[in-house]
């Protein structure tokens, strides 16, 4: 790949991830409610479902799915009920109001294992993510020149991308966490992650043309 194409990929790349999407509400929310660690281990989380969809699109796996309809079709359900149901909890949340000194809600704070799986899960089961790195991918690799490495390289410089951006906004809500952690601002925030969160889920029902 030419200098040029490679400054058009990473301009591309920055674009999406920057996007805001299910990953970054999750994230958001799961950093207010279980603090830098909680914040944290989703990224870790949504990294690895951007490492294994982006390598299985550079492997040409992520064709296969995409064209198995039973497959694709049982993935996105799964993703349509989780981020509903992510959605539905920080709506409650928000209703409720009810949050301790620290940001936890009345439930309190997340395991570390519920906040990755809950990173891990809001991207793996959403193919909206392995159609993008199927779309973008052909457009800068040349099967007959690109090698196997070059590929998976190029596939998961998203994942990276995506995650130092992840990690910048867990940088600001550290940084703000007392304004962040008022009553009135903390409603509000639950209320907007919840909304994105079930209009993300409703979204996916609907079958891309």
């Amino acid at each position: 790949m030419a200098l040029n194409e490679y400054g058009s990929y990473l301009v591309l790349v920055v674009l999406l991830v920057i996007a805001p999407g299910p990953d970054t509400m999750v994230t958001l929310k799961n950093s207010l409610t279980s603090g830098g660690r909680g914040g944290l281990l989703t990224i870790t989380g949504v990294f690895a479902g951007n490492v294994i969809n982006g390598s299985a699109a550079a492997l040409g796996l992520g064709a296969l799915i995409a064209h198995s309809q039973p497959v694709f079709t049982t993935l996105r359900w799964c993703g349509v009920v989780f981020l509903c149901y992510l959605g539905v909890q920080a709506l409650r949340g928000a209703w409720r109001g009810e949050y301790s000194p620290d940001g936890a809600t009345a439930r309190g704070r997340h395991s570390g294992f519920r906040s990755m799986r809950e990173g891990f899960l809001s991207n793996i089961t959403n193919p909206k993510v392995l159609v993008m790195y199927l779309s973008v991918l052909p457009q800068f690799i040349d099967p007959a020149s690109t090698s196997m490495i070059e590929a998976l390289a190029l596939a998961n410089l998203v994942g990276v991308f995506g995650a130092v951006w992840l990690l910048l906004l867990l940088f600001f809500v550290q940084r703000a966490r007392v304004w962040l952690n008022r009553r009135r601002v903390r409603r509000s925030i639950d209320a907007m992650t919840g909304t994105a969160l079930v209009g993300f889920g409703l979204a996916l029902a609907v079958p891309s043309s």
